[in-house]
């Protein structure tokens, strides 16, 4: 059962690499903005999509994302996704957050639902969710 919402983050798509032909596999590095656990942070990250025979998406992903005073929470996670109209893409998954942090703390061994968005310009937002 998905609990709290957790977090919510906006940014933008910075950089999509081609790694691979057989299969279709794509990198993209993202940098972002938002609240997790109620505390303002700033984050980047980078997955890793694989594109299956019938346009799915698989991707697995890490990145970090700091508060205002220097504490940091990093995170992986894994999720499946879909293209949309004019290259949007729709992800989601499961994060699971590291950090000593004490503001951060209940992120530590919880499951994070999440959901990602990325628009056809690259704008990204990212809800996510404790998972209970």
């Amino acid at each position: 059962m998905l609990g709290e919402q957790v977090g919510i983050t906006t940014g933008k798509r910075l950089v999509r690499r081609v790694l691979s032909t057989d299969p279709p596999t794509a990198e993209v590095s993202f940098e972002e903005s938002g609240t997790l656990c109620g505390v303002a942070v700033t984050g980047m990250g980078t997955y890793t999509s694989v594109i299956g025979a019938d346009g799915s998406l698989h991707g697995e992903g890490q990145g970090m994302e700091m508060t205002a005073d220097g504490e940091a929470a990093t995170w992986k996670g894994t999720g499946v996704g879909k293209f949309g109209p004019g290259g949007s893409v729709s992800y989601r998954g499961m994060l699971f957050f590291r950090t000593a942090s004490q503001k951060l703390a209940r992120l530590n061994n919880a499951c994070v639902a999440f959901e990602y968005e990325v628009d056809a310009a690259g704008a990204t937002v990212s809800k996510m969710w404790e998972w209970k």
